[in-house]
């Protein structure tokens, strides 16, 4: 039998303004417990809210740059629900005008670009934060109740785990460039709903849609999704169904947790917010907006492919990271050879970010660093393997490429009466593997010159001492 996946997002971004979405208070991560409120942010009686335009215009920069409809009049709403993080017992919300409609990301599959639709992005707050305790306390912290946030909605489009966490990425990588969030999913700034079902492509059953809440981890998030794929093949299979529920991601079980039934729009009788005037924008200023958003990653990636000729593939990967993109373009002022700067970074820099789990601008490595070693290595002064020990030490120390190889006398061996002296004495010391080389065995020819690189301290020149080599050992 076959099955299709139907996955739709919803995704919670918290906006980067200096303060909260209709208050003066700090907009910022950590801080003492209930240390960033107001009798605003905390719904005391009489308080009332001012809306933050900042908030606005960064919504707005989001809804341009991911294609959608900007709404020039639009409203601000209630969303009533009864929760012991949201204080006012409703979230300011937005219901059935969004400040953005439509809109799509574009993602890679096997058949091609694929474009995922957007139903709406609109704006919103974000709710307190709960602490559950080992004695069975709940903990509650307000200094996130009335943080602005964005809500994206896609359309049901993706169909696999493997497109939803495309979708993730590309969303995250655009809302970084365009500077609207700081997209720290271990700090909460961004968050993933996921709703998802399976059809019976030949009997044209489904199963009911299971929501997963709270998702803080693209890998979770696809950890999540292919639980429930299974999950809910495997009851298809058995004649049953799913129940329309709320789960949870339980990262040490490996496993969905059932929450709550899964409510419907009109359980949370959305109503106009009655503090809030209507919402009217000037065109002018989203014309504005709109011509003073940063290049976006699709935009950064083509003039990567024209402009340093670089593939498709290494340019998709260099831009993927506003900041990554930056310290490349940063490099190159340093080394006029772009291919060279992208096979560093594509190579040993990024190896080191992934083994870390670290972002570029967290090291002590510097373009102009990372520059001077390449071309130190392409002027024949240390050999590639020793250029790859001093980004080590880079990495660890911060340290100038010039003072490391100073300091560690790493210089590389060109001088051609100290490199033939090397290499008679390994040919003195291995003379079956000459016998070896002439009998047709080419590897001994890599087992003589890593003996030679070992004598040398790894300094000698390969290039040179390849040829000489050769040379010496058809001498004898």
């Amino acid at each position: 039998m076959a099955y299709k996946t139907i996955i739709g997002l919803e995704i919670h971004t918290e906006l980067m303004t200096k303060t909260k979405m209709f208050c003066s208070c700090t907009n910022a991560f950590g801080g003492e417990a209930n240390t960033h409120c107001c009798p605003v942010c905390i719904g005391l009686p009489g308080a009332l809210p001012v809306i933050n335009k900042t908030a606005i215009e960064y919504a707005i920069r989001a809804g341009i740059a991911l294609n959608c409809k900007i709404n020039t009049h639009t409203r601000m709403d209630r969303k009533n629900y009864f929760y012991s993080d949201l204080v006012k017992g409703y979230q300011i919300s937005q219901d059935d005008i969004p400040l953005c409609e439509g809109g799509h990301i574009e993602i890679e599959t096997e058949e091609g670009t694929k474009k995922v639709h957007l139903e709406r992005i609109h704006i919103e707050e974000d709710t307190g934060k709960q602490t559950h305790t080992t004695e069975g306390d709940t903990l509650i912290d307000y200094n996130r109740a009335g943080v602005p946030l964005i809500e994206i909605v896609t359309k049901p489009e993706m169909n696999t785990p493997e497109e939803a966490r495309q979708f993730l990425e590309n969303l995250r990588s655009t809302l970084k460039y365009i500077e609207v969030s700081d997209c720290k999913m271990e700090e909460g700034s961004l968050r993933c709903d996921v709703n998802i079902n399976i059809v019976d492509s030949e009997t044209g059953n489904k199963t009911n849609i299971t929501e997963i809440k709270n998702l803080n981890s693209f890998r979770g998030a696809v950890k999540a999704m292919e639980y429930e794929e299974k999950r809910h093949i495997e009851l298809l299979q058995k004649g049953e169904n799913t129940v329309k529920e709320t789960r949870r991601w339980d990262e040490v079980k490996g496993e969905t947790i059932s929450m709550r039934a899964k409510g419907t729009v009109a359980d949370y009788r959305y109503a106009p917010d009655g503090d809030f005037a209507e919402i009217v924008l000037e065109d002018s200023w989203v014309d504005e907006i709109k011509n003073n958003l940063p290049e976006l990653p699709h935009h950064k990636k083509e003039r990567f492919i024209k402009d340093y000729d670089l593939s498709e593939y290494d340019a998709g990967v260099l831009t993927a990271s506003k900041d990554l993109a930056t310290f490349f373009e940063e490099t190159i002022k340093y080394i006029d050879d772009s291919k060279l700067v992208s096979n560093w970074i594509m190579g040993d820099v990024l190896r080191r970010l992934k083994d870390e789990e670290i972002e570029i601008q967290d090291t002590k490595l510097t373009p102009k660093s990372l520059g001077d070693l390449i071309k130190i290595v392409k002027d024949g002064k240390i050999n590639n393997n020793t250029g790859k020990k001093v980004l080590k030490e880079i990495f660890d120390t911060g340290k100038e490429p010039e003072t490391i190889i100073k300091e560690q006398e790493l210089v590389q061996i060109s001088d051609e009466g100290a490199l033939k002296e090397i290499v008679s004495k390994v040919l003195d010391e291995n003379e079956q593997s000459i016998i070896d080389y002439k009998n047709g065995k080419d590897r001994a020819i890599g087992f003589l010159v890593g003996q030679i690189m070992k004598a040398s301290k790894g300094k000698a020149n390969p290039q040179m001492v390849n040829k000489m080599l050769i040379e010496m050992i058809n001498e004898r």
